[in-house]
């Protein structure tokens, strides 16, 4: 299997996607610059200005104009440069982009694809490393997809272009240069499928995006300390995998809920309050949470590390959890 970064797992996704005449991006600075975190890099030159539309910076605009392209028949990618900006066109996206399959009893779809960037560590400031997925997975009519590997990334877009329904598809700005095998042969994965990505037998941690980074590199210095940690890497946060987070969890009898984006309010409680409906006969010990703080983005680094849930406050959680 070839090596991708994650980067690159999703330049491909979208060189096969523009195969469909109906499909064209439109964004800030996606063409002769070619994009913020360089994903459609040479694309202006390669597709034309007709297929990759530089916009104004007007996030309304954007999602307004992709919205009503879907509902005209079109297969639009929206690119918004961070999902802090989404607040601009959270009505389009909210109000109209979400709801218009639904009020129109199915006469009118709007199969948009947004691509935006979530996540901070990368010392930009409050405004601009907040991570806003789980507001949008709690709307209905929106699909939010938030891959943590190339594999899943590619997999997961590919699906994306399958539906008739908006998908928000999230990608964390500190991911972009990790690698992974990504096959040659086509794959595609369907939404709301978790996924085990490390077996384990003591207790489950589940987490999404970059948070299964750090799950995994918990998991890997827990096992030099004797505990045997399982990783579910959620996917897709609407629709949610409950099955597969119950299964594990039935089998561990412990477990802990990682995200990234603040305490309160998080998506984490959503899973959970899955995992207590469903699974509370099988738990030996309450279902623990590690999330970011409760306070803005710091922008000095030590701060901002600080604000971001890490390994060690992982690890911190599991051993609490197994009464250690």
């Amino acid at each position: 299997m070839a090596l991708l970064t994650y980067r690159d797992a999703i330049t491909r996704a979208l060189r096969e996607a523009l195969k469909d005449e109906r499909v064209f991006i439109m964004g800030e600075d996606i063409g002769a610059y070619g994009g913020a975190y360089a994903v459609t890099k040479g694309f202006l030159a390669e597709y034309g200005p007709e297929r990759i539309r530089e916009t104004p910076i007007s996030e309304s605009v954007i999602v307004g104009a992709g919205t009503g392209a879907a509902m005209g028949g079109l297969r639009p990618i929206v690119e918004l440069m961070t999902i802090n900006f989404s607040l601009l066109a959270m009505d389009q996206i909210v109000n109209h982009l979400a709801k218009v399959r639904y009020m129109s009893a199915g006469q009118l779809k709007a199969p948009l694809i947004i691509r935006t960037v979530t996540g901070g560590g990368g010392q930009v400031g409050a405004t601009h490393s907040q991570s806003l997925e789980g507001w949008f997975a709690s709307v209905p009519g929106l699909r939010v997809a938030v891959p943590a590997t190339p594999y899943d990334a590619l997999g997961l877009f590919r699906y994306a272009m399958q539906r008739e329904d908006p998908v928000i598809f999230v990608e964390h700005a500190l991911l972009y240069s990790s690698r992974g095998e990504v096959p040659e042969e086509w794959y595609v994965i369907p939404f709301g499928k978790a996924e085990v990505k490390r077996p384990g037998r003591d207790i489950t941690i589940v987490a999404y995006s970059r948070m299964v980074t750090v799950a995994l590199r918990a998991a890997e210095e827990l096992d030099g300390r004797g505990v045997s940690a399982e990783v579910v890497d959620l996917r897709t946060l609407s629709p949610l995998d409950g099955d597969t987070v119950i299964e594990s969890v039935k089998r561990t009898s412990r477990a802990v809920v990682v995200e990234e984006t603040w305490r309160t309010g998080g998506f984490g409680a959503t899973v959970v309050e899955l995992i207590q409906e469903r699974a509370f006969d099988y738990l030996d010990a309450p279902v623990t949470r590690v999330a970011g703080a409760d306070v803005p983005m710091p922008y000095s680094r030590h701060l901002e590390q600080a604000a971001i849930p890490d390994e060690a406050r992982v690890i911190k959680a599991v051993e609490s959890a197994l009464g250690r």
